[in-house]
Parts: C-alpha cells; sequence; structure tokens
C-alpha cells in the first residue's frame, strides 16, 4: 500500500502500513498534519523505495520471507540529493524532508531498501542498533551497506553481497493457491490455459510493432488449433498502440480474457495461478522471475531482440531448462519452479542473527 499525501502541501516522505490485516500488531496512520505511526513494533522493520512498483514488490517479498511485519516509506528525494543518490553528499539527512530527519532518531532494527534513492534512505539509517539491507546493485561501494542484494547478472561480486538468479518476488505454493481462491473464475475456463504477460521496449529490449504482430500471429494460429483459453495482462511498459492492436486482433478469438493497468482489480496473481502454461516477452526480469516461480512451462519471446544484463539473465534461465524458447507448438516440459527468495530469506537471516 502506498503512503498517503499529506494535507495539500506535497508531501516528501509518506508511510502507511505493509499489511492491511495488521500482522503482528502492526497498524499505521497518516495524519493532516504529518505522519503517526501507531503500534509497538513500528520499529522493527522498514521497507523504503521510491514508490515504483518492481521496486516495492521486491522489497516486501524479502520482508515477508522473513517473517516481518514492515512498515512501508515511500520516498520522495529532493535536489541535489536525489541526483546523486546513493552518494552522501553534505546535508544528505534532509534528502527527505522533516519527516524523515525526525525519523533517524528512532530508526528500526532492520532497513530494507530496493532502488537507488532508497540506498541512500538505508545508507543513512544504518548504524548502532539498525541493520541496512540494499537491494538491487547500488553502484558505488556494497560496504556502505550491511547487506546488498544482487541479480547475478548485474555482475556484482563482493563479500556482504548476496546474489539471486532473477528478482526477488512473492510467488510460492501458499501465494499460487490464494491466488486461485482470489480468483475462482479463470478455473472454469478451457484449458489449457494459456498466460500471456506483455512488458514493452526497453534500453535493452527492442520491442517494436512488428514484434508483437509477429506474437499475435503465432498465439492466434496455436489457439485455433488447440482450442483452450487465453488470459493476458499488458503492462505499462507496453505501448498503447500495441495494446489497442493486438487487444482487437486476440479478442477475435474465442475464451480471451484481456487486462490493461487501471481496467479494475489487477487479475495478474490469478492468471499465474491458473495458468497451465506462460508466454512472457523477455524484456522484463521481474516478469519471468515471477512467471519462473510458478510450476508450469514458461516460453519467453523475443530473445533475440533482448541484449545487456537482461539477456544474460534469460540466457541463465535458458541453460537451467527453466524457460524454453517461444515456438508454435508450446509443448508441455518438467518443471522445477525458482524460487530464490525463500534462499535469499534465510541467507539474510543467517548472516543478521535476525529473530524470527
Amino acid at each position: 500500500m502506498l503512503g498517503k499525501v499529506v494535507g495539500r502541501r506535497k508531501c516528501r516522505v509518506s508511510i502507511g502500513p505493509l499489511d492491511r490485516h495488521s500482522r503482528n500488531g502492526l497498524t499505521a496512520s497518516v495524519q493532516r498534519n504529518g505522519f503517526s505511526a501507531k503500534t509497538d513494533h513500528i520499529s522493527a522493520t522498514w521497507i523504503l523505495t521510491d514508490g515504483h512498483a518492481g521496486n516495492q514488490r521486491q522489497a516486501s517479498a524479502l520482508s515477508q520471507a522473513l517473517g516481518r511485519a514492515a512498515t512501508d516509506w515511500t520516498l520522495h528525494p529532493r535536489a541535489p540529493w536525489r541526483w546523486l543518490a546513493p552518494r552522501r553528499l553534505s546535508g544528505a539527512e534532509r534528502a527527505f524532508g522533516p519527516d524523515f530527519v525526525h525519523a533517524l532518531s528512532a530508526r528500526p532494527r532492520l532497513a530494507i531498501g530496493c532502488g537507488r534513492q532508497a540506498a541512500l534512505a538505508t545508507r543513512l539509517l544504518r548504524g548502532p542498533g539498525c541493520a541496512a539491507v540494499q537491494i538491487l546493485d547500488p553502484r558505488i561501494d556494497p560496504a556502505h551497506w550491511d547487506l546488498v542484494i544482487a541479480p547475478e547478472h548485474d555482475g556484482l561480486r563482493g563479500g556482504n553481497v548476496i546474489t539471486l538468479l532473477g528478482s526477488l518476488n512473492p510467488v510460492d505454493d501458499l501465494w499460487l493457491a490464494g491466488a486461485r481462491k482470489a480468483f475462482p473464475a479463470f478455473g472454469a475456463l478451457p484449458g489449457p490455459r494459456t498466460a500471456l504477460l506483455l512488458g514493452g521496449p526497453s534500453a535493452h529490449a527492442a520491442f517494436d510493432q512488428a514484434a508483437f504482430d509477429t506474437l499475435a500471429v503465432q498465439l492466434q494460429a496455436l489457439l485455433e488449433r488447440e482450442g483452450g483459453s487465453l488470459l493476458a495482462t499488458t503492462s505499462r511498459r507496453t505501448p498503447v498502440e500495441i495494446r489497442a492492436r493486438l487487444r482487437e486482433r486476440l479478442a477475435r478469438l474465442p475464451r480471451v480474457s484481456w487486462y490493461e493497468p487501471g481496467e479494475g482489480t489487477n487479475p495478474y496473481p490469478g492468471l499465474l495461478g491458473w495458468a497451465d502454461r506462460i508466454v512472457c516477452t523477455a524484456d522484463s526480469v521481474n516478469m519471468l522471475s515471477e512467471a519462473a516461480a510458478t510450476c508450469v512451462p514458461v516460453f519467453a519471446f523475443g530473445v533475440e531482440r533482448v541484449d545487456g544484463r537482461p539477456r544474460r539473465f534469460i540466457d541463465s534461465l535458458l541453460s537451467l531448462g527453466r524457460v524454453r524458447m517461444f515456438d508454435q507448438s508450446l509443448l508441455a516440459y518438467p518443471v522445477v519452479p525458482l524460487r530464490e527468495t525463500m534462499r535469499v530469506a534465510q541467507e539474510v537471516r543467517q548472516r543478521l542473527a535476525l529473530q524470527d
């Protein structure tokens, strides 16, 4: 849950509860004149991000895997500190506004950050009684944090660096069962149920209209031949014109469910929970990581269009046999789910001597 905007002025730091059900007694409230966190465990664990969904998801997944209720901070850094974060310029304590300055006097026992802006916040929080865990390569010496968690494909190494294949995510058997329970209607659709996870172009992925047209043609042929159902979702990076074109084309097929960001409740968990197989564009490390954590075959489309660090990640998945290249058959194969989050959490718990 994202924090609120306080009153009518722009709030530099917002704070809200990670767990809506106040797990382990955690509650939090935001008042008009600032923030007020009311809990007997408010200082135990903080999650700090810039509010981007991918960063929030990774930090929350680690906290949940550690079994720690957490307070979720959304950071709005000021200039000039946001330009050079996580480098600690003079006056960096003021980078996130007066609320954060006040919070430095009541540090948590564990601070988990994800992303470059959060790396400055966790660096500032680190000190006696507060362990700082930073997710993703901070681009400076990892020694500024107690632990840094980074994807293998980033190439970061060090005595306090924990590497993983892909990204942290909440997907496990319990999560998938909860997703099926939350979206039971998908279970009534005829199989095989094909989940289609669409990303978009990025600095390392050259996805254009022609690429998506090719994907649509091949999926259409497959569904017309086999029957079954298509459960499709786009991402924020999927260009609007491509969304419209694909939706129009694939919607002609029977038994197609299509979702775009902003259209009611996001059924993404239900897609992963009910899919018999998953087709995912190869541009997104996060989507591929979550798909690979399920128990069904995963097929990556457009691998040849991806380069750099994301391509190294995809090549690792292909060499392990967890993911296969998209083709026109999508034949089933034996699956061992990729579950890195719990392994990483266990290593964090051991290295920091955390108590459950």
